[in-house]
């Protein structure tokens, strides 16, 4: 729930945030390169532009300004330091690869040195300014709960640790009912609303099970005549035994039993933004180069084709084109046999290539054209999709997301051949954990952890 005070703190963060950033830019412009001229060179006013298009995108991958953050002031600061950083590093890769060398680095480590001692004053005001407010103004809305059931509990313990929240406990002892037999709300139920009134308690939650639903009509009458707001939450506990999330479609509610960050259209346009960002760099300054070298040496090794392609199972589990270059000399198997350790059929390149992951490098045209992500589970090719999925369990939940050029499982160890149903079983347990444990800055340490694993080798490819 969105309060004033959540409203007007975006607002405030996100204009303070706004005015740091580009008094950073220019106050360190003039203080590296003096105050002769007042006038900022135009190629350093392009800069600028550059610079506040990446502190909006990275502020929104790390969603700096969301309702969830703003809500504690420890997700506030972590927000705020991912988005420095890489801002930060964004803004360099930019200079270095867009042939813009000409930038002072000395104006660089000075915009930057501002930026840092800028946030932590800022912050810093904003702790001192947020604690007085609280302390001395009624900032925080006044909330109790009607219910102590499993999920009244779990409610409780949610507002009491939110700060726009002041939790005044519950209204009743002891779980109970609310209406008699005959439909009259018992006297109990008339004084706890009565006494939440008389406290100055503007919302009550109510936790009912749903055979208990009927009494909610009978409360909330006797609510709105005290002038207090009844807002109820359905205690599903004993009805799911699984974590849910409850969501809207039109004006019915819809149970997810599992959770997935990614079903959020907010949370996919980042990712899909992060994946066309990420993606063009390496194409334009990696792949540019490095592309007709491998080619070169592909076709000096054996015959046949730089690239190979290859159907492999998809989001929705529909069907794509996966491009790798060519490791294997030309053979029949390719689409039926997984390659083997010391398989006669991987070229002399192709071990280096393969040992490297550099093979895969290729797939980032996938990611451009939009059937795969820099990160999520691994495409199996079709015939390992259609086998596994008949002898794993949940095998097919995999299938709900974008494969991937790297994912969890890979930099856990887990990839290379799949012979062992066990291996395959811990492969898509560790799929699953990712689906529902999505976050911008686990793709992040994703990116990472494959760079490591590039330059340690792996064992296990082949």
């Amino acid at each position: 729930m969105q309060t004033r005070y959540l409203y007007v703190l975006r607002i405030l963060l996100l204009i303070t945030d706004v005015f740091l950033v580009n008094a950073a830019f220019i106050f360190g412009y003039f203080c590296y390169f003096g105050f002769e001229s007042l006038a900022i060179p135009d190629s350093y006013r392009n800069y600028l532009l550059v610079s506040n298009l990446i502190w909006f995108f990275s502020s929104s991958l790390f969603g700096l300004y969301r309702d969830f953050t703003l809500e504690q002031l420890v997700n506030i600061y972590r927000a705020t330091w991912k988005t420095v950083v890489f801002h930060a590093v964004l803004f360099v890769f930019y200079l270095l690869f867009s042939g813009n060398d000409h930038m002072s680095r000395g104006f660089l480590l000075t915009m930057y040195g501002l930026v840092g001692f800028g946030f932590l004053l800022s912050r810093f005001a904003g702790t001192v300014f947020e604690f007085m407010l609280f302390r001395h103004f009624k900032v925080s809305r006044s909330v109790a709960v009607l219910g102590r059931n499993n999920t009244g509990l779990k409610l409780a313990g949610f507002l009491e640790k939110s700060q726009n929240f002041k939790f005044e406990g519950f209204l009743n002892e002891e779980e109970s009912y609310y209406v008699d037999g005959s439909g009259t709300l018992l006297p109990s139920a008339c004084r706890e609303i009565a006494s939440a009134a008389s406290r100055g308690i503007k919302d009550v939650y109510v936790s009912l099970t749903p055979e208990r639903m009927p009494e909610a009509k009978y409360l909330l009458e006797e609510a709105e005549r005290q002038c207090v707001r009844l807002k109820f939450v359905p205690d599903l506990s004993a009805s799911i035994a699984a974590p849910f999330t409850v969501s809207y479609m039109g004006e019915f509610p819809v149970i997810s039993l599992r959770k997935e960050p990614l079903e959020n259209i907010e949370n996919r346009v980042r990712k899909r933004m992060f994946d066309l960002i990420f993606s063009s760099l390496v194409l334009v300054f990696i792949l540019s180069w490095l592309v007709p070298i491998i080619a070169v040496i592909i076709k000096m090794q054996s015959p046949g084709p730089v690239f190979f392609k290859q159907l492999r199972s998809g989001r929705n589990n529909e069907p794509f084109w996966c491009y790798k270059f060519r490791s294997m000399r030309v053979n029949n198997d390719s689409d039926k046999v997984q390659a083997t350790k010391n398989d006669s059929r991987i070229t002399p390149i192709g071990r280096i290539l393969r040992k490297t992951s550099l093979d895969e490098l290729p797939q980032f045209f996938n990611v451009l054209i939009g059937n795969m992500s820099v990160i999520g589970p691994r495409p199996h090719m079709l015939k390992h999709t259609e086998q596994y999925s008949a002898i794993i369990d949940k095998f097919m939940v995999r299938q709900f997301l974008k494969p991937g050029i790297s994912g969890w499982a890979q930099v856990n160890g887990l990839r290379g051949e799949t012979e062992d149903p066990k291996l395959m079983e811990s492969r898509v347990e560790h799929d699953i954990w990712y689906m529902e444990n999505w976050s911008a800055m686990l793709d992040i340490k994703i990116i990472f952890m494959t760079v490591i694993n590039i330059f340690k080798g792996e064992d296990k490819a082949y």
